[in-house]
């Protein structure tokens, strides 16, 4: 019985594994060589394929920048009774459609919005359209996936090292970076890689607040509906096949600072 319980486990573990991967592999297996090089020639799919990664990493740079500070907040409980309310709305972009994020974006920051409004009549600065748009957008719908997991590694990190630092005299802040930061820097890389493949698959809040500069998912639609099946699969296929070497980079570089 519990031989039939293990192997029954084994099968659905494994028809789970190939449903997450098999459409994977089809599509880098694909497209033909030709295309593919085709397509990498092309400075429109190139330049869509450098912002996707430009922007999501810039973007995942500014979640830590941000992140940390709220994380170490969420994880030491200084929100005390509504720390749960803080939570809630810290993962609200999670659970947002992304065609509703992007709009809610440019309620605030579009040129009748809240913020875009002011910046255009003060400075005549117009952020619709723009990079700076993108990144607010992958940033927006990124950054809980950073605050949750580097929250954690806060929540995780021995109190009694905290107290044996500020009893030998340490303020707050040094407390903070020599040993809270240190210890959970392996969360802050995973948080910075989750955000980071988030962002760069970001399309729906992207296309709403900036259909130029083109990233490659907007590429991939923009191609696709100009019945170009073959320029849209190979730019996916590039794009998907970069993501993995970075991810595989990241992996190794985040495993040897660890």
């Amino acid at each position: 019985m519990k031989l039939i319980f293990k192997w029954a486990l084994g099968i659905i573990a494994a028809i789970s594994i190939l449903f997450v991967v098999l459409p994977l592999l089809r599509l880098i297996t694909y497209p033909k060589l030709f295309f593919i090089v085709a397509s990498l020639k092309d400075p429109m799919n190139l330049n869509a394929i450098f912002n996707s990664i430009f922007f999501a990493f810039i973007s995942s740079l500014l979640s830590v920048l941000f992140g940390i500070p709220l994380s170490y907040l969420l994880g030491k409980g200084y929100f005390g009774k509504i720390e749960s309310i803080v939570e809630a709305i810290c993962d609200t972009p999670l659970a947002t459609p992304h065609i509703v994020a992007g709009i809610a974006l440019l309620l605030i920051f579009g040129k009748d919005g809240v913020i875009g409004k002011l910046l255009y009549n003060a400075f005549n600065l117009k952020l619709m359209g723009t990079g700076f748009a993108v990144i607010i957008a992958m940033m927006y719908l990124s950054f809980p996936f950073f605050v949750d997991t580097v929250k954690e590694g806060f929540r995780n990190v021995d109190k009694s090292l905290e107290n044996a630092s500020r009893v030998l005299g340490a303020k707050e802040l040094h407390t903070f970076f020599l040993i809270d930061i240190p210890l959970v820097k392996g969360h802050i890389i995973s948080g910075f890689l989750s955000a980071f493949a988030r962002a760069i698959s970001e399309f729906g809040a992207v296309i709403i607040v900036a259909y130029y500069p083109m990233t490659a998912p907007i590429r991939i639609y923009d191609a696709y509906t100009q019945y170009n099946l073959e320029t849209s699969i190979s730019v996916a296929a590039t794009l998907l096949a970069i993501s993995l070497l970075i991810f595989a980079i990241l992996r190794i570089i985040g495993r040897r600072i660890k």
